[in-house]
């Protein structure tokens, strides 16, 4: 290696606005070490330009984070790049982070779009996003319904407060919903005051991507989508207020655990499972990016909750993971919620979700962090931590070998087997051992031919093998990984086999050209439903890279129709070509 590749600033950038990561020069490729020359002038090099602020923004490294490594077949360089706090950021390269700015996701460094840089510059200002002041907006724009609920849950839970002998301005002011800023002069109603107290027409107006959506699934017939549904159609005020006093009532409703509401409908004698899932709500309404894709999103189903917002993760995943430590993207919007006690205190909101669901020995919460768009994802489950039926269905696929595992990756199979897949991320969640121990772990049951490898460093997830009596080369089979719990019934043998024919150019040619691929799509597509899994499997690619690459503009050029055409996120969303061009 001559010198520093420029595609190395291309992924310090990158990494440093995702999760941080390792960089290894002197390694090719195919993971086989070719070793560096003259390293000591390389380091310095590196150092010259990291700190160079006409060349890159930010040295977010120190001594420590560069190291040389010795191997049999030379000396490697090992660069450690932290993720970048969100004031740090965004991290970029040359002067302008408009055309300078990358991110990383399973299919490697992409340039960030105009508009991702100016939310991650948002999100970087130490002034709160919801305290800017909307001119021209006054008090009359808020629903004055709302606001006494609000006073009456405040003195519900602080009756002696001195805040309730304001009037309703007074109050607004006290509680961030109006601000006067005295380097401008301005003075109004915040962003945190509409969204909480806010008449549906004008948050559209102010927020044009403002959505709120509460759905319900507890029927196990199939054309019945949803058993109860609250969105925004006119018929309510449609403020965040509105929608957390309507769906925690939605939430808390079916629980076979004590609760009680008192008069005015305020949380008493809780149990840590109400106050997990209160937490989680609040934690959704709180965090989300008002001007990101999507919307707030909130399901029940008749095993699990999920909470789903736009925006990013302020901290990093191990932070997180940790607890006490809070970075909020809408911190007036927390301290109303906090002031009628729908809140806890900064900081444990996480322990709290976590405290409940550990409570009942169910599985982990699992959190999941996606990118364009951005959202958040948080999953509570309502099942045991290792559920009997499937450990019924490991010991019948292991048989014997079944007793030779430990309680560790008993735990990583079942979550193989009723989470579709398992990975670091998740396994870290369930257990809170160290990534370099989980990895360990996963990769001893990859030696065991127990689970199936895909993917490569921070997006590496692990499948359980496919069970078949087919006919197919073991090369084809592992291309039916997913198969077996996404829609095997939809598909059987024979028509797989169809489907590995049309993807076998895909599979055997990594750079097709997209119009090559978009052909291979739609014909994969055309007389079936097919999940992203499942069509990442036929082609073999990265489910995630696949989506934002293909399926999401194939979409939005009416090549392909949604299954589920409300809600694009679905897990098991699944995709078909267009009625129009079938006719056509």
């Amino acid at each position: 290696m001559a010198g520093i590749p420029k595609s190395l600033w291309e992924t310090y950038s990158a990494m440093a606005n995702t999760q941080g990561g390792i960089i290894l020069l002197g390694v090719e490729n195919d993971g086989s070490v070719s070793g560096l020359k003259d390293i000591d002038s390389l380091k310095k090099s590196f150092w010259d330009t990291v700190n160079n602020r006409g060349k890159v923004s930010i040295n977010l490294l120190n001594n420590n984070d560069v190291q040389k490594i010795e191997h049999a077949n030379g000396i490697m360089l090992a660069i450690r790049i932290p993720r970048a706090i969100r004031y740090q950021g965004p991290i970029f390269i040359g002067q302008n982070p408009l055309i300078g700015t990358y991110r990383r996701n399973a299919e490697g460094d992409y340039q960030c779009t105009d508009q991702e840089v100016r939310r991650m510059l948002a999100d970087s200002s130490e002034e709160s996003s919801d305290s800017h002041i909307l001119e021209f907006f006054t008090i009359e724009d808020l629903d004055y319904p709302s606001l006494q609920q609000y006073r009456q849950r405040l003195a519900s839970h602080k009756p002696t407060h001195p805040w309730l002998s304001e009037d309703d301005m007074g109050l607004l002011s006290k509680i961030g919903g109006w601000r006067s800023c005295r380097s401008s002069n301005k003075q109004g109603l915040t962003v945190a005051g509409l969204l909480m107290f806010g008449k549906e027409e004008i948050l559209r107006e102010v927020l044009p991507q403002y959505n709120i959506d509460y759905r319900e699934k507890l029927s196990d017939n199939p054309e019945l989508r949803w058993t109860d549904r609250l969105t925004l159609d006119g018929t309510w005020a449609g403020n965040l207020f509105q929608f957390y006093i309507r769906v925690i009532q939605k939430l808390a409703a079916d629980l076979k655990l004590p609760f009680q509401l008192d008069s005015v409908l305020f949380r008493k004698g809780e149990t840590v499972v109400h106050v997990a899932i209160r937490e989680a709500l609040v934690n959704a309404l709180i965090h989300a990016d008002y001007r990101g894709q999507g919307g707030i999103v909130i399901e029940k189903h008749r095993d699990s909750f999920e909470f789903s917002n736009p925006g990013s993760l302020l901290i990093s995943f191990d932070q997180l993971l940790l607890g006490n430590l809070s970075e909020c993207r809408n911190k007036s919007l927390q301290n109303m919620f906090t002031m009628i006690g729908a809140a806890e205190k900064a900081g444990s909101g996480v322990d709290k979700i976590r405290m409940g669901w550990n409570s009942q020995h169910w599985r982990s919460p699992i959190i999941r962090e996606q990118m364009k768009p951005d959202r958040i994802l948080w999953k509570l489950p309502m099942m045991s931590l290792i559920p009997n039926e499937s450990l019924v269905r490991l010991k019948k696929r292991f048989g014997k070998d079944f007793s030779k595992f430990n309680q560790m990756e008993i735990q990583a199979l079942v979550t193989a087997d009723i989470e579709e897949y398992v990975d670091n991320a998740r396994m870290r969640q369930i257990t809170n051992c160290h990534a370099a121990d989980v990895t360990q772990l996963l990769q001893v049951l990859v030696s065991k031919n127990a689970l199936i490898q895909k993917g490569r460093g921070r997006w590496t997830s692990y499948y359980l093998p496919f069970k078949s009596d087919s006919v197919h080369k073991p090369s084809d089979s592992v291309h039916k990984i997913m198969i077996h719990s996404l829609h095997k019934g939809e598909i059987s043998d024979i028509q797989w086999n169809d489907l590995l024919s049309i993807a076998f150019p895909a599979r055997q040619n990594k750079r097709l050209y997209p119009v090559e691929m978009e052909q291979i799509i739609l014909k994969l597509c055309r007389n079936n439903w097919l999940t992203r899994k499942q069509l990442s499997a036929l082609v073999d690619r990265n489910s995630d890279g696949l989506r934002s690459r293909y399926l999401t503009q194939m979409v939005s050029h009416s090549l392909l129709q949604l299954r589920y055409p409300d809600k694009p996120n679905r897990v098991d969303q699944a995709y078909k070509e267009a009625s129009e061009l079938r006719k056509s």
